[in-house]
């Protein structure tokens, strides 16, 4: 059971939120599709969706601030890969050790690749605003040639990613973990892993492989 000492006080909530907004701005050209602007976007709705669900929302808000920190680690990682920064810079800001760990264990559990049917409300909090980032009908138009470049990935190896880690989600029912998430963006969700399945369809096709290799050369 959460105690009040496991809640962090606002200053410190803002003490992380500087230390990775500065991180981001640093490494801007690293984090191109994991930037600030991807961490600000899970952040304002993480922080609502824990609203709704009643989850700590000053640790969700942590969590969702430093959940990408293995982007500056190494490219194209799992969040595990980004424990002992995240840790640190938990620690430099002043949360409490004991609570540092139970961000880091919202963010491994919040994972779109692992992530079960039955996790903590905080990770659910977490996981629906990163989950509905993927989803958003801009993300495929205007990021996801972000996401290639950051991580050094080929289309097909993104669309493989992507239709691997999320359709059997997608097809179980749990997404999203908000009922009114899953109102709202189920439909997005559904026309995005289509565009993907398409996508990975596509790529085998030999003659759209050529159209590939003469726009990139």
């Amino acid at each position: 059971m959460r105690t009040q000492e496991r809640t962090i006080d606002q200053a410190t909530v803002d003490a992380v939120g500087n230390r990775v907004h500065r991180l981001c701005h640093q490494y801007a050209e690293r984090l191109q599709f994991h930037g600030w602007h991807h961490v600000s976007f899970v952040r304002a709705k993480a922080i609502g969706f824990a609203a709704y669900n009643g989850a700590d929302r000053s640790v969700v808000e942590v969590a969702a601030v430093v959940h990408d920190v293995n982007y500056l680690v190494r490219r194209n990682s799992p969040a595990a890969a980004g424990r002992s920064l995240r840790l640190e810079i938990l620690t430099e800001c002043g949360v409490p050790a004991d609570v540092a760990r139970w961000v880091d264990e919202i963010v491994d559990e919040a994972e779109m690749a692992t992530r079960g049917r039955d996790i903590s409300l905080e990770a659910q909090a977490l996981s629906d605003a990163d989950t509905l980032f993927k989803a958003l009908p801009v993300t495929p138009v205007v990021l996801a040639h972000r996401y290639l470049r950051e991580n050094g990935l080929s289309l097909r190896e993104l669309a493989n990613k992507i239709v691997g880690e999320q359709c059997d989600v997608h097809d179980e029912g749990y997404y999203f973990y908000n009922p009114e998430a899953a109102a709202t963006y189920s439909r997005w969700a559904t026309a995005n892993l289509q565009l993907w399945q398409c996508i990975k369809e596509a790529v085998d096709d030999p003659t759209v492989v050529e159209l590939l290799d003469a726009v990139a050369s």
